[in-house]
């Protein structure tokens, strides 16, 4: 395994962006949770902005790998728990605290691109290779937390459809879920449809930059 200074500087500026998307991700989560009612994730200590709260050892450990040799990024934070019972309607309940990690991450990705186009930055810069990753890292956060599988958060979004009884076998294929959605994120990958996307957002959002990826 070839790992290149360039690779390793890289990993140094990603580290920290990481953290704070994770950690912003699941706090959302959390938070939105128990403004609807559910006092879990508060009791649990999750309601923090300290990352290390929020770190899953193999989920952080798999972003480390993935990065170094994988050719791109994925992991996972641990999850906040979340109670639906407390909520009115428990499948409008999680469809709603479901979209709010990947809304912020979004929000994120679109705040981090209005200040590299107010800025315009040196494209060869470690501020633009900072600004640029924030980017990256909430795009593809945001957008993989959607895809409808299960456990991730799209597929909370599809329950709130659901019939009850139809909900209720679909809740519980999260103890499966991860693969599929391993699986779902190495088609996107290897298929070039992760890169594709990102081209198209970049140039979107990107517009002053000449960036090319992949």
């Amino acid at each position: 395994m070839n790992i290149t200074t360039e690779k390793l500087i890289g990993l140094v500026v990603l580290v920290p962006i990481l953290l704070i998307a994770m950690m912003l991700h699941e706090l959302a989560h959390g938070f939105v949770a128990y403004r609807l009612g559910d006092p879990t994730a508060k009791r649990a200590g999750r309601l923090s902005f300290n990352p290390i709260r929020h770190l899953d050892p193999m989920g952080t450990a798999m972003f480390f790998i993935t990065y170094l040799i994988g050719g791109f990024v994925f992991g996972w934070a641990k999850p906040v728990p979340v109670s639906p019972y407390y909520f009115k309607n428990r499948q409008r309940g999680m469809a709603i605290v479901g979209l709010a990690g990947p809304l912020t991450n979004i929000i994120l990705a679109v705040a981090f691109a209005l200040i590299l186009n107010a800025v315009r930055v040196d494209s060869d810069g470690i501020a633009f290779e900072v600004l640029f990753m924030a980017f990256q890292v909430n795009v593809v956060l945001g957008i993989f937390n959607l895809i409808p599988v299960p456990p991730l958060d799209g597929s909370r979004v599809v329950g709130a459809f659901l019939s009850r009884n139809a909900y209720e076998k679909w809740a519980a294929l999260d103890q499966y879920g991860m693969f599929l959605a391993i699986a779902v994120l190495l088609v996107i990958v290897y298929s070039g449809l992760l890169v594709w996307v990102l081209q198209g957002l970049v140039n979107v959002f990107l517009p002053n930059y000449l960036i090319r990826l992949g």
